[in-house]
């Protein structure tokens, strides 16, 4: 028997709580499927912050134009606005909501990362922003009566009437077998694709499997060539890629070779706090310099008793790993962070299927263009996500749920044999490790031809779901990062070292066709919400 909702949300990061609450705030019932446990998402690790303009030397001109220094030429003008003004009214709410950013005398502390020209960084418990954030988030949500979480709920397809997305075929938890559940609308904010590389920063949950499912509906998929590599996470044989915030180098670190010397003067003028995909590959370059395969964060001359503070989690952490962060060099090294790339959407979150909406990372909203601004994500997010809820409300008012009698009447059992799963092991290693060497923070046509070649042979395979997201989106990031012959934001190519003012376009993958070009990447598809 089909499941009928109002709407259903998939992902519970910040975007999609958000959004939640918004459907919830106007009557609607609301279904939120999540693949792991409810605060199980990119937010949750989210240590650095959140940028709003909220301090008195601050305003909406200054983040904006930060903004768009940092995106390279290719953010979308109209969405940055949106997000500078806006933004503080939304975070402002958070607070109201009972999440508690960090205070000294009561008013809010705020500080600096790279590329901002003010300190307009709120964070909270020092650097666990992201997880604080969830914390209000949910409470919020669980205050609302018709909203349903259901986690370890893995969505696995849209199901599409007519050219309309009607509902979502999901993984049940409990039946352990496929199941179709209908709505009038269905908001994606599954977050981003980290996961396609060896090296990570991100949760194991961020697999990308909402923009490949996207791209198998029939969506657009833009700007697929620009990742984003933070410079520097824990880099220790047998450790997770842990995140050493950004923050750490707005609060005085600075970055050291296996000489110990101080190198980034060497490569930019702005130091650590250049942008993060100049921090990156200024780190490779050393690397490769000297021969090694680490370089060093140093913050040692900040007091043990500061950084215990401002720094709880990373402290602790690599306490773990028998690493005082005040006495000793911390070992570091890039890893891929954020997906600036994802499904095309309009400024509504309006994706270009009919009823498909989309909000934060999961999305192409032209917000970050080539490489997103320290900080930006989790504002986007939250931004979005409430405006990806008010346009499914207006735009949906018409609509009746009407469940379809699909094919497959009795579900089939997913429960995979263990051949089946050291295939899906076997083949998502090998993705990773050919996207890190291939298609990283270094890239030249040689290399990705290569990439390519390997990846479509892997396709012709019998995949599973999961592998074929997989697979189709380090091709996606591949074929456009072979298309763009240049080098700007987070794309490098060494052999277009240069940006060119004739690539100032967006790349757009449809599935069936070849990659097309659009100068703006929002577009006006429905009645403002």
């Amino acid at each position: 028997m089909a499941l009928e909702t109002d709407f259903i949300v998939i992902g519970s990061g910040i975007a999609g709580l958000r959004a939640s609450i918004e459907l919830a705030k106007n009557g609607a019932k609301v279904s939120v499927l999540t693949k792991s446990k409810t605060s199980d998402s990119n937010t949750e690790w989210a240590q650095g912050g959140v940028a709003v303009v909220l301090s008195d030397d601050d305003n909406a001109e200054l983040h904006e134009g930060d903004t768009l220094v940092a995106g390279a030429g290719l953010c979308d003008e109209k969405a940055v606005e949106i997000l500078v003004t806006e933004g503080t009214k939304y975070i402002k709410q958070l607070i109201e909501w009972g999440t508690e950013f960090d205070r000294e005398g009561g008013k809010l502390v705020f500080t600096k990362e790279a590329a901002h020209s003010r300190r307009r960084i709120l964070h909270a418990h020092g650097d666990s922003t992201g997880k604080e954030i969830v914390r209000a988030l949910v409470a919020r949500a669980r205050q609302e009566q018709a909203i349903n979480l259901l986690p370890f709920s893995h969505a696995e397809s849209f199901i599409v009437r007519d050219g309309r997305c009607v509902g979502v075929r999901y993984l049940d938890p409990i039946l352990k077998a496929e199941r179709d559940i209908f709505a009038k609308g269905v908001i994606l904010c599954t977050g981003g694709a980290g996961q396609l590389y060896q090296h990570s920063t991100n949760p194991p949950v961020a697999t990308g499997d909402g923009m490949a499912m996207s791209y198998f509906a029939g969506a657009e998929i833009a700007d697929m060539e620009f990742v984003q590599f933070h410079p520097t996470a824990l880099n220790l044989e047998n450790a997770p890629r842990f995140l050493l915030s950004e923050a750490m180098r707005g609060e005085g670190a600075i970055l050291r070779n296996a000489h110990g010397k101080r190198f980034m003067g060497d490569y930019d003028e702005r130091l650590e706090l250049a942008p993060r995909d100049i921090v990156s590959r200024s780190i490779v370059s050393e690397m490769r310099r000297t021969g090694t395969r680490t370089v060093f964060l140093d913050i040692t001359e900040k007091s043990e008793e500061f950084l215990k503070h401002r720094f709880p989690k990373i402290y602790e952490t690599c306490k773990y790993f028998d690493l005082n962060i005040a006495k000793d060099l911390l070992p570091v090294s890039p890893a891929s962070h954020y997906t600036m790339g994802g499904v095309r959407t309009d400024l509504w979150g309006r994706t270009t299927i009919p009823g498909l909406y989309a909000a934060g990372e999961v999305t192409c909203t032209g917000v970050h263009g080539a490489n997103r601004l320290a900080s930006n994500s989790l504002l986007e997010g939250l931004v979005f996500g409430a405006r990806a809820g008010k346009s499914a409300v207006v735009d949906s008012s018409e609509f009746r749920v009407q469940s379809l009698e699909l094919k497959e009447e009795n579900p089939k059992s997913k429960v995979q044999n263990p051949k089946s799963e050291r295939i899906a092991t076997a083949v998502s290693k090998r993705v990773k490790r050919v996207m890190w060497e291939r298609v990283g923070i270094v890239r030249d046509a040689e290399s990705m031809q290569r990439a390519l070649s390997e990846f479509e042979q892997i396709s012709q395979a019998n995949l599973s779901k999961a592998s074929r997201n997989f697979v189709t989106l380090a091709l996606m990031v591949t074929k456009a990062a072979l298309w763009r012959e240049e080098s700007r934001g987070g794309h490098f190519r060494s052999d277009f070292p240069e940006r060119d003012k004739d690539w100032k376009v967006h790349s757009i993958q449809k599935q069936g066709e070849e990659i097309s070009t659009s100068e703006k990447i929002n577009f006006q598809k429905g009645a403002e919400a």
